[in-house]
């Protein structure tokens, strides 16, 4: 029962997000204030299910990078799980006077270019060091790359 509870209280901060995101041209406050954001869309990798799950991001030129801290969790967070099984998505991107679509193939990065990555966003977002601090996974960086 706690699970279900947990599970609908980040459904309703998710979509809080995503509705914010989507009125405020990609701009959201709360914990997320300042931070680039995208919306990714993907499909459940055993379910099939369609789903949106609002991710902080590290733009490099038209190249989108989102990363799999879930917090510093001991596991992977499912849409990481759905990308990899299911990589030619869509994200809802921000541009002037509100939000686009870009139909994206995800790409979970390995090496040098993961670690360079995930640096910069520890160095732009000091949280990120924390999760990995708190986690004994690699925390998957992956490349949204447009098709």
């Amino acid at each position: 029962m706690v699970g279900s509870v947990m599970s609908n209280d980040m459904a309703d901060f998710n979509n809080a997000i995503i509705e914010e995101f989507r009125s405020s041209a990609g701009k959201v406050g709360g914990p997320f204030e300042g931070a680039p954001m995208v919306l990714v869309h993907h499909k459940g990798a055993k379910s099939g299910t369609e789903r949106v799950t609002p991710l902080v991001s590290l733009p490099e030129g038209d190249v989108v990078h989102i990363f799999a801290s879930a917090g510093g969790a001991p596991k992977h967070p499912a849409w990481y799980h759905n990308l990899v099984a299911n990589p030619e998505i869509e994200i809802e991107v921000p541009v002037a006077g509100g939000t686009a679509t870009v139909e994206v193939t995800a790409e979970s990065l390995a090496g040098d270019e993961r670690n360079r990555l995930f640096d910069a966003q520890k160095e732009a977002m000091p949280q990120f060091a924390e999760y990995e601090a708190g986690t004994d996974r690699v925390i998957p960086v992956v490349a949204l790359r447009p098709r």
